[in-house]
């Protein structure tokens, strides 16, 4: 998962550009990366780390140019170095520079197309660098850049490319370019601003990003579609892709966004906290004479939810952690040991509101079980007589392979256990999962034009289809024990 921005502005644009990744940066710690246009020039500066600590007042003084894009990232393919950060670069034809949210699964036959028909060099392990290799190759085969010329160069694009992508781009000579995969797996919203000197774009990943630059939502970028703005503030848009069946990530709605997002005219905050409600629900069904004194979720994406759950079990809701922000999120922690050693200094339970007290911890979602099985045994710690455990979504067993960094199917917990297992696995006196069908509806019910998600994290059913002996690559590249090997290597 990653965050991207690009903005078409009447004046330099790097200023915006890094407010943007700021409040982009919890989609991806590893690396950021901001390029503009300047004149007929193309500038770049990116590394690995936090936003704050890839660019200082020097380096952004360089960065000049009205048209630009940005990236944060946290890798899913590829490796972990500097030479994967991006926004990538190519210099034929014209000059592109792209940045990448998302996962091709067919990055493999690309990589011989690219090298083998298009006869272009890819320089790193990245499936950003095939898709903007693919993208330039298609973009050569026009004589004349111009808006049109783009769109079917588009549309190529996702004949060839397979996968869960939103994508914004620089041409030099035509301006700002942004499109999203045909199932629209990865979001991607447009904004508009308004001033004495005319009208600016800005396309990215989340309505946040776009509050905080002062650009006003106009809308999500369709699934398939395309949207060029030149330098000149014009926007031309145009659908590429065959009609494909919608299905956002339901994962972004989970975890990934931020609550003050505005996804698929879906607010995530409000999609929270109809999971706690539908969750709240099935525990009452399930336990209607439940002995819960307390319910404390796991902050922070939990607290939605968790407030409605209170709410509907006529239970008293208490902050029981408090989170030290200066960790990153733990699902994001490139290895097990790393992740382990991190939940403790991440989280520190507050004694007094578990002592002889049953309590129900709500969290967003249950992965590879580390962080849920660490906070259990705070909680046991803390003083807690009874520790359970809800989860507002249902059980993670496979992997995700669009752009979410979910691991190997064996190192989820919940793969080929029973929630039985799961509960004795992480060590809790209860475990309860969001079903399914209310977890669609809490999002759905924001927007009757969703009819369906990409929910194959859960369900194991990917709407791309998968390719034969796809997840044994997968786990060699995503499994902690390879992880570890290369970054030793």
């Amino acid at each position: 998962m990653c965050g991207i921005i690009g903005i078409v502005g009447t004046g330099p644009v790097a200023a915006a550009l890094y407010d943007g990744l700021t409040v982009l940066q919890h989609r991806g710690q590893d690396a950021a990366g901001i390029a503009t246009v300047d004149g007929t020039r193309i500038r770049i500066h990116k590394g690995n780390g936090l936003v704050r600590d890839v660019f200082d007042a020097g380096n952004m003084r360089l960065l000049d140019g009205n048209i630009g894009i940005g990236h944060c990232r946290y890798p899913t393919a590829g490796s972990e170095g500097s030479d994967e950060a991006q926004p990538f670069y190519v210099n034929s034809p014209y000059g592109i520079a792209l940045a990448h949210n998302g996962n091709l699964i067919n990055t493999e036959t690309l990589r011989r197309e690219v090298f083998e028909q298009d006869r272009r060099h890819v320089n790193t392990t990245s499936d950003s660098e095939v898709l903007l290799n693919v993208l330039a190759h298609e973009i050569s085969r026009h004589a004349a850049l111009t808006p049109d010329a783009m769109f079917e160069a588009v549309s190529a694009v996702h004949r060839r490319c397979r996968g869960g992508y939103a994508i914004v781009s620089m041409v030099l000579g035509l301006g700002l370019v942004a499109f999203r995969d045909p199932h629209g797996i990865r979001p991607l919203v447009l904004g508009k601003r308004e001033g004495a000197a005319g009208v600016e774009y800005a396309v990215a990943s989340e309505s946040v990003a776009l509050d905080l630059t002062g650009f006003t939502r106009i809308r999500d970028v369709q699934p398939g579609e395309a949207i060029v703005v030149t330098p000149s503030g014009q926007l031309h848009a145009r659908q590429c892709a065959e009609p494909a069946r919608h299905a956002p990530c339901i994962f972004e709605y989970v975890y990934f966004a931020r609550p003050d997002s505005m996804i698929e005219n879906v607010s995530v905050h409000k999609a929270r906290m109809r999971m706690g409600v539908k969750l709240g629900e099935k525990i009452l069904r399930l336990r209607p004479d439940h002995d819960i004194d307390t319910i404390i979720p796991i902050p922070d994406s939990a607290r939605d939810a968790a407030l409605e759950v209170a709410n509907v079990l006529g239970v008293k809701y208490r902050e029981g952690f408090i989170k030290n922000r200066y960790v990153g999120r733990t699902f994001i922690m490139p290895g097990q040991s790393e992740r382990v050693k991190s939940v403790r200094r991440k989280l520190n339970p507050i004694p007094l509101e578990f002592r002889n007290r049953v309590v129900l911890l709500v969290d967003d979602s249950i992965v590879r079980g580390t962080t849920s099985q660490q906070i259990v045994q705070m909680a046991r710690e803390a003083g807690a007589r009874k520790v359970y455990l809800a989860s507002a979504a249902p059980a993670v067993r496979h992997p995700n392979i669009y752009g979410i960094d979910m691991p190997a199917a064996s190192e989820l917990i919940a793969h080929d256990r029973s929630e039985v297992e799961v509960q004795a696995a992480l060590g809790c006196d209860w475990l309860v999962y969001q079903d399914l069908s209310d977890l669609e509806w809490a999002v759905a019910e924001g927007n009757d034009a969703l009819s369906g998600f990409d929910s194959s994290c859960f369900t194991g059913e990917y709407v791309t289809g998968v390719e034969h002996g796809y997840f044994e690559r997968l786990h060699t590249l995503r499994g902690d024990e390879n992880r570890q090997k290369r970054r030793a290597g």
